[in-house]
C-alpha cells in the first residue's frame, strides 16, 4: 500500500496539472496508513510531496514530516545523506526537519563509506553545518587517494564556495591530482583554478599543470570562461607566458565577441602581473578601438581600475587620464565613504602621478589639491624588512635626525625613510629642507647645489607593501646637483608567484620614482634578508649606492 501511495504521487507530480489536490485526493484514500509504510519509500514520499507543492501547514504533509522525525534513528546512513541533499537544496532551509537530519549525520559521520558521499554531502549539504563540514574534510583526506578529478573538482568547489581553506586536504588533493591524473577535462582545469584562486591557495607544480593543459583549450573557450581563468591566475600572481599569450590572441582574434567587461578583466589581470604581449602594438590597438565611446558607460570603480591597469602598462593615453581626472568624476569618488572609494582614491593618486611624470604631452586636468592627502595611511606594523632597513640606515647615518620615516606623499605613497646627501656623501638635516613631494612639508630651505635626497622602501597608504613615492619634478634643485638616490624595499608579496618579477603595482611605483629623477636603489628580501650580520647589511647598502652613483657617472 505504501509502495501504491509513493507511485500515484509521483505519478501526479510528472503527469497532472493540478498535483497538489491528486496528493490530497490520493492521501485522503490512504488515510491512517502512514506507519505501515517502509522507510525508503517513506522518505520518497515525502520528497514527493514536496515536489507537489504542499503547504507545509497541512494536515498530511505534518503527518508524514512528524513520521520522519520519529523515525530518524532508524533510517539509514545512506537515506538521511539523501534526505539531507534534498532539502538542503530547497529553498526554505531553516525547517526543522533538516536540522534534525544534520544533527543526525554530524553523529553518525563514522558510517561515511565511499566517496561518492562523501563528494554529495560535501557539496550540497556541507554548507549548512560547519561541524558537519569539518567531519567531511576529515573523511576527505582519509579517502583522498581514492578521489577522480571530477571528485577533486567537486571537492575544492565546495571548499571554494564555503570559503573553507583546509590546507592538508587542499595538499592531499594536489597530489593526487599531479600523481594519478595525467589530463583534465576543460571544466574540470577551469574549476580548479578558479577554487586555488578563490582560497589562495598556493600549489606551483599544479598551477602549471593547469596552465600548461589549458593552453590548447583557449581557442574553443567562451569569453565567460577565459576571463574567469585569466582573473584567477593573476589572483594567485601566476604568470606562465604561453597561457597569457594565447589569451592575447584570443582577444585579437574575438574582439567583436569580447564584452567591455570581458575585456577590461583580461586587462587588469596582465596589469597585475605586468605582462606585455609579444604583439603588443597590435592587442591595445584592438584595445583602444574596442573601448572608444565606453568608457561613459562604466561604473566608477571599473574605470577607475581600467585607467589605473593602461598606466601600469604604460598605454594610458591623455584622454583615458581626462576621464579619470574629471572633476565631477572625481568629486564622486571624493564624497564616497566607503572602504571601496577609499582604494579607488589612491589609486586615482597613482593615475595623477603618471599624468605628471610619464605623459609630458598631458594638459590635464589634474587631482585637486583637497584630493592630494585623502587617502589616510594604515597603522599596521612594520615588516622584518621594513625594521631592519630602518634600524641599518640609523646606523649608517649616525642619528636619526637624519632621515624622515614614514612620509606620507602626495602620490599615494608612504616613505619609509628619507635622506639628504650632499655633494660630499655627508647626510644632512633632512627636516630643514622644503619638501614639494609631502603632505606635510616640515622645512622652508632649498636643497644645496650638489645635494641629493635618498628615499627608502614606500608603502601604499592602505597598509599594502609598496615601494617608494616618486617626488615631483618640479623639486627646485641647482642645474648641476647630482642626481637624488632611492633606495626601493622591495617585499616577498612584491613579486610573482615563486619568480623574482615585479607585479604591476610595484613596476609602476619603480618608473615613478625613475622618472622623477631619482637614482634607484633596489633592495629586495631574497638579497637583503640573507644578510645576518648588521655590519654586513652597512656594506649591502653602501657598495649599492656606490654602484648606482658610479654608474650613474659613467653615463
Amino acid at each position: 500500500e505504501g509502495k501504491a501511495l509513493c507511485a500515484q504521487l509521483s505519478f501526479s507530480q510528472k503527469l497532472l496539472p493540478q498535483p497538489a489536490l491528486v496528493a490530497n485526493a490520493v492521501w485522503d484514500a490512504r488515510r491512517g496508513s502512514i506507519s505501515q509504510v517502509w522507510n525508503n519509500t517513506l522518505v520518497n514520499v515525502l520528497k514527493s510531496l514536496y515536489s507537489l507543492g504542499l503547504q507545509s501547514s497541512s494536515r498530511e504533509m505534518q503527518s508524514v514530516e512528524h513520521e520522519v522525525l520519529w523515525r530518524l534513528r532508524r533510517l539509514t546512513f545512506r537515506q538521511l545523506a539523501s534526505l539531507a541533499e534534498f532539502l538542503a537544496a530547497r529553498p526554505q532551509k531553516d525547517s526543522k526537519l533538516l536540522a534534525e537530519v544534520v544533527k543526525k549525520l554530524e553523529l553518525r559521520w563514522t558510517e561515511l563509506e565511499g566517496t561518492r558521499s562523501v563528494v554529495t554531502l560535501m557539496a550540497k549539504v556541507g554548507h549548512v553545518s560547519p561541524a558537519l563540514m569539518d567531519r567531511l574534510e576529515d573523511k576527505a583526506l582519509e579517502l583522498a587517494e581514492q578521489f577522480g578529478p571530477e571528485d577533486i573538482r567537486k571537492i575544492t568547489l565546495a571548499l571554494a564556495y564555503q570559503n573553507r581553506r583546509c590546507v592538508p586536504l587542499l595538499r592531499a588533493l594536489s597530489y593526487h591530482l599531479l600523481q594519478k591524473h595525467p589530463e583534465l577535462g576543460l571544466a574540470t582545469l577551469t574549476d580548479l583554478i578558479f577554487a586555488y584562486g578563490k582560497l589562495n591557495f598556493h600549489q606551483p607544480q599544479v598551477f602549471q599543470k593547469l596552465a600548461t593543459e589549458l593552453q590548447p583549450h583557449v581557442a574553443t573557450m567562451t569569453p565567460g570562461e577565459v576571463t574567469r581563468c585569466i582573473r584567477s591566475f593573476a589572483l594567485l600572481k601566476w604568470l606562465s607566458l604561453p597561457l597569457f599569450e594565447a589569451i592575447a590572441q584570443y582577444a585579437l582574434d574575438n574582439a567583436k565577441q569580447l564584452s567591455v567587461a570581458h575585456l577590461c578583466s583580461i586587462i587588469l589581470s596582465f596589469a597585475r602581473l605586468n605582462f606585455q604581449p609579444s604583439g603588443s602594438e597590435d592587442f591595445f590597438n584592438m584595445v583602444h578601438e574596442e573601448l572608444r565611446g565606453q568608457l561613459d558607460g562604466l561604473e566608477p570603480q571599473l574605470l577607475t581600475d581600467l585607467v589605473w591597469s593602461l598606466c601600469v602598462l604604460q598605454q594610458a593615453k591623455p584622454h583615458y587620464l581626462q576621464r579619470a581626472l574629471a572633476p565631477d568624476f572625481c568629486a564622486r569618488i571624493q564624497a564616497d565613504p566607503s572602504p571601496k572609494a577609499q582604494n579607488l582614491r589612491v589609486k586615482l593618486l597613482h593615475i595623477n602621478a603618471t599624468a605628471k611624470l610619464e605623459n609630458p604631452e598631458y594638459q590635464g586636468p589634474f587631482l585637486a589639491p583637497n584630493m592630494l592627502g585623502t587617502a589616510g595611511s594604515a597603522g599596521e606594523g612594520g615588516s622584518q624588512l621594513q625594521g631592519s632597513l630602518r634600524e641599518t640606515l640609523t646606523g649608517v647615518l649616525g642619528s636619526q635626525d637624519r632621515a624622515r620615516f614614514d612620509a606620507s606623499t602626495i602620490y599615494g605613497w608612504q616613505i619609509d625613510a628619507e635622506v639628504v646627501v650632499s655633494a660630499e656623501n655627508k647626510p644632512l638635516p633632512v627636516q630643514d629642507f622644503a619638501a614639494p613631494h609631502l603632505l606635510h612639508a616640515e622645512g622652508t630651505e632649498p636643497l644645496p647645489p650638489g645635494a641629493r635626497r635618498l628615499g627608502l622602501g614606500a608603502k601604499n597608504r592602505l597598509g599594502a607593501e609598496l615601494p617608494l613615492s616618486p617626488c615631483p619634478s618640479d623639486i627646485p634643485f641647482s642645474p648641476f646637483s647630482p642626481p637624488r638616490v632611492a633606495f626601493l624595499r622591495w617585499e616577498f608579496p612584491n613579486f610573482s608567484n615563486r619568480g623574482k618579477e615585479l607585479l604591476g603595482r610595484y613596476a609602476m611605483a619603480r618608473r615613478h620614482v625613475q622618472a622623477a629623477g631619482f637614482l634607484l636603489v633596489d633592495v629586495p628580501h631574497y638579497e637583503f634578508l640573507e644578510l645576518k650580520l648588521e655590519r654586513q647589511r652597512a656594506a649591502y647598502l653602501r657598495d649599492k649606492l656606490n654602484k648606482a652613483l658610479a654608474k650613474d657617472l659613467a653615463s
